[in-house]
């Protein structure tokens, strides 16, 4: 309970940034049109995922090298940090240059933070779960890492109730990152009393501490670091087109009003938090690899139809079921993508193995979709980064008919001496 509450609270100051870019996006950056402070905002947001690989490797270190309870008590605390300082760092007008770099560098913050949260809560839920119920237990991931985005939807639903655009523009846009480093030190507290998964305390008894969590020992492991390239890659860019770009492109192409598109992103958040659990059970009943392969299909023949008809409508009721749609073809990905990647790698190295190639994927295409959207929205060819997410969702379309079923050979369920061969060379997890 805990770590899932922690985890909510990081992807909740994570996605405040996002949810509040178009009220604070004129307070760092210079006056300009609605677009180009728009891209602005977005660079910022895209140069905060460069600093997930970092957090990834070093607090997948930590988690594999010291405990999960270590690692996330530690990324919660600087999540923290970075919320508090975007909170009160005075606008441009005010300090000039100064504004933009410092709110830079609480994102680095916030994206080192993140990106170790993702490994070592991806790697504590999926240790913690029964054997049979791992999808399920699994998908909890996505379950807080949305509601995270919904709560940070819902301080904006009721901030606009509450406030004029003015006001929301001029100050109204702090009191979300004041909520969420109060937040955050509230979780640092309780996350210090969890209990640690009983993985890594056999782990931490029986083996040599110097193989746990080095970069040496997952270079061992090149194939396993592939697909987790493979797996995230339509993944992550198809997640952020669906959510966080989504309702910039509500707003700045469809036309919709802020405060409409933000019931519409909460309520179609809000049916896909509820998805996650179901799609997970249903994985460790079939299997993972079909529902990766449903995403994947999907994914890369409806994406382009759904973002054309959504950029030229106005009902927020069509648009709410074009949203919705969208985000229950990801929910094949979202729902297990976690355990997918945990399943691949033995306990000593499973936080690391999870968090860096996954942040790498993420910081490269993940982070930079919504930049792209709006380089090529402000060069007049918006229709071209459709076509773009298609293409990376069929890049991963191929990874998962290749890959093999990974609930049926899990590396959770084998003791560590299976792991390696008499060499010391590891087993590899083998495709089709």
């Amino acid at each position: 309970m805990r770590g899932s509450i922690g985890n909510l609270v990081e992807w909740y100051d994570w996605y405040v940034y996002a949810a509040f870019s178009v009220y604070f996006a004129k307070t760092f950056f210079p006056d300009g049109d609605a677009t180009a402070q728009l891209l602005s905002t977005a660079a910022v947001f895209a140069v905060g995922f460069l600093m997930r690989p970092i957090g990834g490797w070093a607090l997948g270190r930590y988690a594999d090298r010291f405990g999960r309870r270590s690692a996330l008590t530690l990324s919660v605390t600087v999540m923290a940090a970075g919320s508090l300082l975007i909170a009160l760092t005075p606008s441009y007008a005010s300090i000039g240059l100064a504004a933009p770099v410092i709110l830079l560098v609480a994102r680095l913050l916030q994206g080192l933070s993140v990106g170790g949260e993702y490994a070592t809560s991806a790697t504590y839920l999926s240790e913690v779960a029964s054997p049979g119920r791992r999808g399920f237990y699994s998908s909890f991931q996505y379950v807080t890492l949305v509601a995270g985005q919904l709560v940070a939807l819902g301080v904006q639903i009721v901030l606009q109730q509450m406030l004029t655009s003015a006001q929301m523009s001029a100050w109204g846009w702090r009191i979300p990152f004041v909520i969420g480093a109060a937040a955050a030190l509230i979780v640092m507290a309780l996350r210090r009393g969890m209990d640690e998964s009983e993985s890594f305390r056999t782990e931490a008894q029986t083996a040599a501490g110097a193989g746990r969590g080095s970069l040496a020992v997952l270079l061992r492991y090149p194939r396993e670091c592939l697909l987790v390239v493979g797996l995230t890659l339509g993944g992550t860019v198809a997640f952020y087109t669906y959510t966080t770009y989504m309702q910039k492109y509500m707003v700045n192409t469809s036309g919709i009003a802020k405060s409409t598109v933000a019931w519409i992103n909460f309520v179609a958040l809000a049916v896909f938090v509820v998805l996650q659990p179901i799609a997970g059970a249903l994985s460790d009943r079939i299997g993972r690899r079909k529902l990766l392969i449903s995403f994947g299909v999907l994914g890369t023949l409806a994406t382009v139809p759904i973002m054309t008809v959504l950029g030229h409508t106005k009902n927020p009721v069509a648009a709410f079921a074009l949203m919705l749609g969208a985000l229950v073809i990801i929910t094949g990905y979202t729902s297990i993508n976690a355990i997918v990647k945990a399943e691949l790698f033995p306990t000593r190295i499973r936080a690391l193995g999870v968090g860096l190639p996954y942040a790498l994927t993420v910081a490269i295409f993940g982070g930079t979709a919504e930049m792209i959207a709006l380089a090529l929205k402000k060069a007049g060819h918006e229709s071209l980064y459709f076509w773009y997410v298609s293409g990376c969702v069929l890049i991963s379309l191929v990874t998962y008919f290749l890959m093999r079923e990974t609930s049926a050979d899990s590396s959770i369920d084998a003791e560590e001496t299976t792991a390696t061969t008499d060499s010391g060379a590891p087993d590899r997890v083998s495709v089709r």
